[in-house]
Formats: C-alpha cells, structure tokens, sequence
C-alpha cells in the first residue's frame, strides 16, 4: 500500500515552504501552496496512518497513548492520542498525519456570527468578505452531510427522550463523514459509513472526511513532499532572509549527543502545529532570539468543552462502537455525534450551548466497566465484564460531548524547556456550572446518573478537560494585542518596528491563532481561516490557487491514497 510520507532520507535541505503540521491548517496550506507550483514539505511529529491500521482492540488502543504532565509521563511520543495532563487543565489531542481529523467526531458548524463580532478579532476578518468564502471551500472539501437515518438509531432516540428536560427537541448535525460512497475532491473513492461508530478512534472503514484523505493527497499529486515522525523545535529568521527550521527525526537512530537532528530552509515557514504546538515553537523560538508580541502564550480557550457521561439510562443507547470489521453482525450505533441540543440565547452569547450525544470508541470497550468502579457501581460493572458492554448497564451508558464558552483566559508558558498550560480557577468557570446543570437535567430524565468524570480519583483528578483548545498565538489587530495579523502574518516585535509589522514569510495557521472560545466544535471555522489565509496569500504574492478538483485517472481508495 503506497503512502503519502516519504522515508526521512529523502528530505532536503531547502524548499520553498515548510508546512509544520498536518491538520487542517496544515493540510490546506500545502495542497493550495503546491497547486501554486510552490516546492512544499510537510513535517508531522505523528506517524501516517491509512486506513484499516487504526486502534480496533484495548492493546492497540493503550500502545498509541502518550500523557505527559509535571508528575506523570508514559508512552512513545508518536502516540496517536496525545494527553497532556494539567495542574488546571488537561487537553487532549492527536499526534498523526491528518492531524485532530483523525479522531475527533467530525461536526462541522458555523459558530454563531456574534462570535466574530468580538473585539478580540482584527476587523478586516468580517470586514473584507473572503470569511464567507473560506468557509464555502472547507465545506467543498470536507463535504460535511447529515445522516439521513440519523433520528432511527438508538442513542439519538435516548437523547430525544431526555430532551424533554430542556424543552429543546435534538436535531441530526453535519459531519464530515460519507454517508454514501464517492470520488473525493482529491480523487480518493470513499465507501460508505458503516455506521459502526469509532470515528473518534479512527475511521478504519475510509468514509471518515478527514485531512489525510481531502488536502494532504491533493497536496501530494501537486509536488507536496511529507515527512512524518518529526518534531521541530524552534523557527529561527537567517541573515539572507531565510527560515532556519531545527527539528529532530523522532524514529531515527539516537546519536551520542541526542536524537538525529534535521535542518532545513526555506523562504517561507507556515506553522500548522496545532494550539499546543505552534504556541510552543513560537516560545522557543523567542527564547532563541526571534522578536515576538508579548501576547504569546495568552488567550488560551478551552471552547466550553465537557466530555460526560450518564450511566443506568432506562433505555438501551447503544452509543458503545462495534468497529470495522464489525464485531457485531446486524447492529448499527451511528457516526460518533448523530444527535445535537442547541441551547441558545439571542441576549448573552456565553450562554449557548451545543450537547452532542456520542460514541464510545470499539477500542476502548474492555476497559469501560473498570472505568465506572470508582464511582461505587461495582456490580455494574462486574455485571458488564460478564455479559460484555453490548448488553446489560453500559448498554444504557451515554456519552455526552458538549461545546459552550469560556472566558479564554488560559496561558501557555515554557518550563523545562516543556509547553505547560496555567488556568488557576478553570474549573470555576460559570461555564462549568451551566453545562453540569444542563446535562443532569437531561441525565435525570433518562433514568440514569450523571457522571462528570469517571477517572476522578485517578490521576485525572477533578480538572476540567478539553479535546478543542484555541489560541496561544491569537489574531490581533497589531503585536499589543495579537501575535499575528489577519492573514496569518506573525508580527515582529523589534525595537523600531511598527505596530502592525510583520515578519515576512512567517505564518501560523491553525486553531491556535482564533483568540477566544468558538461554541462550537471548531473544525470547519480552523479549515474556513485557513482557506482565507490562503486566498489573502495569494493576492499578496501573485500565486495561482484554486480549490477546484483536479484528480485524473483511476480514483485512489483510502488503504492506499496515492499510486
């Protein structure tokens, strides 16, 4: 099966761009930068996964975790999920080519136009009219569809039920799934959903609409070169104009002095690292010398995300997923999110909420009834580990993902030479108390109990989690208030330089530029920016880009997306 990556001696000293990450950002960046005849290469810290080769049983699952906190690390730092535990905050994240595309639930909203409209945003975003077609080609590429049967499977009923609670009926949201089989933009033919249920461990089926199978093989057919298991270090500006980037080969053979080191240039340097990892390059590399906004690091959002579940519903929910292929023959649980709540409130934007019923990846089913000990359900679960999670309590276990808004007051700084997040009093954010309110309501009304974390008394403690972090390196208006401008330019804080200077050549485009909390899940609004990055980058340059499909010949499949 051919991939997308290229084996680490392959890559060059100098390109025209280097492309830091891989997920929508990422992935945008280097399909339409490529289209544009540029010399691109994608550096991912992550190994490439093609379809079929995702976690489909525990052992799989436990191998491809990576945490790391000040008290506790564990597992190899190419880990699919990549937990980072907080004395404020934990965040969750992915670690592979494809970026957060590869495990997250898919949903793909617009948030509410309010949210642009916030002083933490450079006017010229809404101003000069290209946010409308950023979001028009995130949605061309990433196809987001709303399953037609999604109201007839079982934890969307188990979620209509208790909506009485709320007075707010669940409508089906879009995400980025196939729900019938097709030719992608990028000429990869995709099944169709299965309707097994693990999108947030990783689409083994191939109908999952991610990154790696929509922009980064468009990339590749255009010229893009991809190398995974590298991790950069710091972005450093060179006396001739050039962007010094220092990285080391996570995979390669360690040398007597540490791990084999790689440097590569190029003129222009688009970091797509994500939240944590753009933020930490960014604090690197100012330690290092380059002149930066002291706005870095500041405006941390967790997005109003709670993971939560409720346990002894009255109905089967069958929110428990069954993997590809199938481990069990005639039962269908639905995409990861089938069913979403809007709460909404047309006088104070912070108080909407979005409440998504989810899925429980097939992976992690062995370890769901040991999870709900602690919580004094010990004949429950003992009665699940007999009769397996398909039948008897977890059942009737729900997931809850939900997605509100938060103060953004979380900060990034460097210790240790390591990205550590501080948020004192995060979860006393009235957030909390609003979404804990809404979901025992609903939890209550199903007959079960609401359980806010069922991994309290382990090393998760009691700290607020989140699966969207925003900002770090947020848009601003000039460097007093922002780290980049509009467009992605990272602005340059050298003594003489004005406010709105930017570094030339330097970009960062990824969640970690929207400097305040979004209220829904952000994946279509971090591709739609990227898009409009794109397009301001063209015109400045005189660069050629459009995202029309350009596939020829035989369609690629997804076990193998480029020939």
């Amino acid at each position: 099966m051919a991939r997308l990556a290229r084996p680490f001696d392959q890559l060059a000293r100098r390109y025209d761009v280097i492309v830091v990450g891989s997920g929508y950002g990422g992935g945008v960046a280097a399909s339409r930068l490529a289209r544009a005849g540029k010399r691109v290469c994608v550096l991912e810290r992550g190994r490439e996964f093609l379809t079929g080769e995702f976690p489909a049983r525990f052992p799989e699952f436990r191998a491809e975790m990576q945490v790391t906190g000040r008290r506790t690390s564990f597992g190899k730092p190419t880990g699919l999920y990549d937990l980072r535990i907080g004395d404020d905050m934990h965040v969750l994240v992915a670690c592979g080519l494809g970026g957060g595309s590869l495990v997250n639930a898919g949903v793909a909203l617009r948030p509410d136009a309010r949210v642009f409209r916030d002083q933490a945003w450079p006017g010229q975003l809404v101003q000069d009219g290209l946010l409308d077609e950023g979001f028009a080609r995130a949605a061309r590429w990433l196809r987001p569809a709303r399953h037609e049967r999604g109201r007839a499977m079982s934890k969307f009923k188990a979620l209509d039920c208790a909506s009485a609670a709320l007075g707010k009926a669940p409508i089906v949201p879009p995400v980025a799934v196939s729900f019938e089989a097709n030719v992608n933009p990028a000429g990869i033919a995709q099944p169709a959903c299965t309707l097994c249920g693990d999108c947030c461990a990783g689409c083994n089926v191939g109908a999952k609409n991610t990154v790696a199978l929509t922009y980064l093989p468009d990339a590749v057919q255009h010229g893009a070169e991809i190398f995974t298991e590298i991790r950069v270090s710091d972005v450093l500006h060179q006396p001739d104009g050039a962007w010094r980037v220092t990285a080391e080969h996570l995979a390669g053979e360690r040398t007597r002095d540490g791990p084999q080191e790689a440097v590569i240039e190029a003129g222009m340097v688009i970091l797509a690292a994500g939240t944590l990892g753009s933020t930490e390059i960014l604090l690197r590399s100012r330690e290092k010398g380059l002149s930066l906004s002291d706005r870095l690091g500041h405006r941390f959002s967790a997005n109003g995300d709670i993971i939560a579940f409720g346990y002894g519903a009255k109905q089967p929910v069958n929110a428990i997923g069954i993997g590809h292929p199938s481990k069990i023959e005639g039962f269908e649980v639905g995409a990861a999110v089938t069913g979403q709540i809007d709460i909404e409130d047309a006088e104070t934007l912070a108080n909407e909420i979005r409440i998504q019923e989810g899925a429980m990846p097939s992976a992690m089913a062995p370890v769901l009834p040991v999870m709900f000990v602690p919580n004094g359900r010990l004949l429950g679960a003992l009665s699940a580990l007999v009769n397996g999670v398909y039948k008897g309590p977890l059942a009737s276990l729900q997931t809850f993902f939900a997605v509100s808004h938060d103060a953004a007051a979380g900060r990034f700084h460097l210790q240790d030479d390591r990205l550590v997040l501080s948020w004192p009093g995060a979860k006393d954010q009235p957030v909390y108390q609003r979404l804990d309110k809404a979901l025992s309501a609903l939890v209550q009304k199903a007959g079960g109990d609401y359980v806010k974390n069922p991994l309290a008394g382990s090393v998760m403690g009691h700290q607020p989690a989140t699966a969207h972090p925003l900002g770090g390196a947020g848009m601003g208006r000039e460097c007093h208030d922002g780290v980049v401008d509009h467009k992605g330019r990272v602005f340059d804080a050298r003594v003489g330089r004005g406010s709105t200077d930017v570094h030339a050549g330097l970009y960062v485009i990824d969640g970690s530029v929207i400097p305040r909390s979004l209220g829904v899940n952000p994946l279509l609004t971090i591709t739609a920016l990227a898009e409009r990055t794109l397009i301001h980058m063209a015109r400045d340059l005189g660069l050629q880009i459009d995202d029309a499909s350009r596939w020829s010949g035989a369609p690629a499949t997804p076990r193998s997306p480029v020939s």
